[in-house]
């Protein structure tokens, strides 16, 4: 990209918004210091996503992002400084009594107060896709940075904080597996990926997992006990499992729990399949699972490089005027594509792909479909 000229003082604002990842203070960091430090500009950080932009006074959720903040701490340290939220779509907002209203008015009022020339929104599809409708509605001029740890986002190779996402798991893997071979079990590790298997299956490569399950294959309870008997003829005495949050039971049912909110979320697959392979073979199994592990911790290289890389395009693109962008990843280049594009459909895993591929040519049970 070409360098851009400083231009005239703006004031623009930045909010991290849906569930939190590792990589989202880097991203911050880079924004401020490139709008701060190469053109001058005011950021203000606006705390908790939109919730923040329907308080009031507004200026309360507010926090000035200046250069001294950013001595380096930040640069490593996971989660949000601004907090975020994943509730409350101000289009179709709950209220005690049970009911919703459109508070979309209201955000798009506060942004108004506090008197902002652009706006940068870090988040997923969902989150993008509502920080787009109120642009649309309230004329803010807008650009996104992707982030989510399940990296389902289309258009961009990758996303902040799948990478923290895709260590995590890994190290689990590589703990799971001394304890795995000293009491001849079968661990299942249960790892995050709402709609994708992304995360499910390069931490099962990177980890050397004997069994990989993703929702975009299915499997059989018989096919992974052929895989753990054909291990156990070759000589060794446990295997590693790792499943996808989102994949289905044999029956075709998705896992959920009920949270105390009546939200129901993912999770209890990875118990699921322990009894169904115990039932099934007679290994002793164990269960762990990841959950939140997944979202926090110290950001990897790599996602404080995508950060870094992202937050300074997203600056550079209100610079040049450029709006209704999101930042991605490409061919080994920062790109900028239309957002609506983006979050018009969420990327799977490729059957077709290098990672599948490379899966089934180690020997890993992957599911059930033909090359």
């Amino acid at each position: 990209m070409v360098a851009v000229k400083p231009t005239g003082h703006k004031r623009i604002g930045v909010l991290t918004s849906g569930g939190d990842c590792a990589g989202l203070n880097a991203i911050l960091r880079a924004v401020v210091l490139r709008a701060v430090g190469h053109y001058g500009w005011q950021v203000v950080g606006i705390r908790n996503g939109t919730a923040g932009l329907l308080a009031r006074p507004v200026e309360a959720q507010t926090l000035e992002l200046g250069l001294d903040l950013f001595d380096g701490s930040l640069l490593r340290r996971g989660g949000t400084i601004l907090g975020t939220t994943n509730k409350g779509n101000p289009f179709d907002y709950p209220l005690p009594d049970g009911s919703r209203v459109n508070r979309a008015g209201e955000v798009i009022e506060g942004y108004r107060e506090l008197d902002l020339d652009a706006l940068i929104g870090i988040g997923g599809d969902g989150s993008q896709a509502i920080l787009r409708r109120l642009a649309q509605e309230g004329g803010i001029d807008l650009v996104t940075v992707p982030k989510t740890i399940d990296n389902d986002l289309g258009h961009t190779e990758l996303s902040i904080g799948y990478s923290t996402a895709v260590k995590v798991a890994t190290d689990a893997l590589d703990q799971l597996q001394p304890t795995a071979a000293s009491h001849s079990r079968v661990m299942v590790l249960e790892v995050m990926g709402r709609d994708a298997g992304h995360i499910a299956i390069a931490a099962g490569i990177a980890g050397g997992a004997d069994v990989i399950l993703i929702p975009e294959i299915p499997y059989t309870v018989t096919g992974i006990a052929a895989k753990l008997e054909q291990i156990r003829q070759g000589g060794r005495n446990f295997a590693l499992v790792v499943v996808a949050e989102a994949v289905k039971t044999e029956e075709g049912e998705l896992v959920k729990q009920t949270q105390a909110s009546g939200a129901q979320t993912y999770g209890g697959v990875g118990h699921y399949l322990a009894a169904r392979i115990a039932e099934e073979t007679g290994a002793e199994t164990r269960v762990t699972v990841l959950g939140h592990l997944q979202r926090g911790g110290m950001p990897t290289d790599r996602d404080r490089l995508m950060a870094s890389i992202f937050g300074v395009h997203a600056v550079d693109l209100i610079a040049e005027g450029k709006f209704d962008r999101m930042v991605a990843w490409s061919g080994r280049q920062v790109v900028d594509i239309p957002i609506a594009e983006a979050i018009a459909g969420y990327k799977a895993v490729d059957l077709d792909g290098p990672l599948v591929h490379t899966a089934r040519g180690l020997g890993t049970y992957l599911g059930e479909f033909s090359p």
